[in-house]
């Protein structure tokens, strides 16, 4: 582990000299330690070591940062650290609603203090001497050093003073890595925000987009952030940051953007597939937004109870894949074999919803040898298993 010490080592001209060598031995996992046995030669361990993990992270964080090949990370924080697009994005609502100071609560190594500061002052509120130093060094590499105020504080005895609006990150890992669901393990818990609050009211809170709806304060809107149709964040908004909405489900990097307040059938009628299916966002289906959609798409459910969408006119939607239905039939392994055999279908890929089976042992088991693909979504029609087999309409969006 990275100590402040060996950090303000790799700040000095010797300490850059080791990252440029460590970079160009281009290490990995697997070559890690031969590579550290080389830098010792030189080097005290700890040092070595440092740079060589370093540039691991920062070969990792380039799907996060623009400029991660020079920023500074901890493995816990490059994972729990927001990526530019997603924080820059949360940024714009701080922005429009006037505020001028924002204390970055649990700031980490500064993912997203370096959006906030683009355009507002930032204090950014951490316990971690080292974490605070890579936030205000990655500051400075995003030319924004100087709009960002580290302040070294436990957050269970910090109260707001000096600051228009609050962002809060709390921790979501245990010791060993693992991930926390429950608000109520969170690193403060989430239920610190009730000292906050009447202090300063406008409040971003970043939650675990897997969150049980249970849990959550009243009187939060909650936002589901997908970025390339997978869901990376929740956020609840207390406040003037609130839009209006109780739930939202956003899209990146389009911004396209659906909430409770778009009309719905209630209730969406149940029938069987029609031409079209549509699998809704990870976003839309966590912001409990299928029924809207569905109002959008005059669409039905194929199950009360899952979210498989489907049509007899297609509607392009940024909201949903879709997928032309060729037919469907009740689930049989040997006459869903037999009829993907007589298509000539060689490659499948396998989807899933109410299905108990695993698409990879499922697709193992249908010795496919053909020359086309389909699409197989294992779902429930009238309460039984079924299988739809089909074809998407528009090409995956690149991740």
């Amino acid at each position: 582990m990275i100590d402040v010490k060996t950090f303000g080592f790799l700040l000095s001209p010797a300490g850059q000299e080791l990252l440029m060598q460590a970079g160009a031995l281009q290490p990995a996992e697997e070559s890690l330690l031969a590579h550290l046995t080389h830098l010792r030669k030189r080097y005290p361990p700890e040092q070595a070591s440092a740079a060589l993990k370093l540039v691991l992270l920062r070969a990792r964080a380039v799907t996060k940062f623009t400029r991660a090949e020079a920023m500074y990370f901890t493995r816990p924080g490059l994972e729990q650290a927001s990526g530019e697009s997603i924080a820059r994005y949360r940024a714009g609502r701080y922005q429009a609603i006037g505020a001028r100071r924002v204390a970055d609560l649990g700031c980490g190594i500064g993912g997203d203090s370096l959006a906030l500061a683009a355009g507002l002052e930032v204090m950014g509120v951490d316990q971690d001497p080292l974490r605070l130093a890579m936030a205000r060094e990655n500051c400075r590499i995003y030319g924004r050093k100087a709009r960002f105020h580290p302040v070294l504080a436990n957050l269970r005895e910090w109260l707001p003073v000096g600051v228009d609006a609050l962002f809060f990150d709390p921790g979501r890992r245990t010791a060993d890595g693992r991930r926390i669901h429950s608000v109520l393990g969170y690193r403060p818990p989430l239920g610190i925000i009730e000292r906050w609050l009447p202090r300063t009211p406008h409040l971003g809170v970043k939650i675990s987009p897997g969150v049980d709806y249970a849990e959550l304060p009243p009187g939060a809107e909650v936002e589901f952030i997908s970025e390339r149709r997978t869901v990376k964040e929740g956020i609840l908004w207390f406040g003037d940051l609130q839009s209006g909405a109780n739930r939202r489900a956003t899209l990146l990097p389009g911004q396209e953007t659906m909430t409770d307040l778009d009309p719905a059938p209630s209730p969406v009628a149940v029938t069987l597939p029609g031409p079209f299916l549509y699998e809704p966002d990870g976003a839309v289906i966590r912001a409990h937004l299928v029924e809207q959609l569905a109002g959008r798409l005059s669409a039905t459910k194929l199950d009360p109870d899952i979210a498989y969408l489907t049509a007899c006119e297609y509607t392009p939607t940024p909201f949903a894949r879709a997928y032309a239905i060729e037919e469907h039939l009740p689930f049989n392994l040997k006459k869903l074999r037999a009829r993907l055999r007589a298509l000539d279908v060689g490659r499948v890929v396998v989807k899933k919803r109410g299905s108990p089976l695993d698409p990879a042992d499922l697709i193992r088991r249908l010795r496919l040898r053909g020359a086309g693909e389909r699409t197989l979504f294992l779902t429930h029609l009238d309460g039984r298993p079924a299988v739809l087999i089909g074809r998407p309409l528009a090409p995956a969006i690149p991740r």
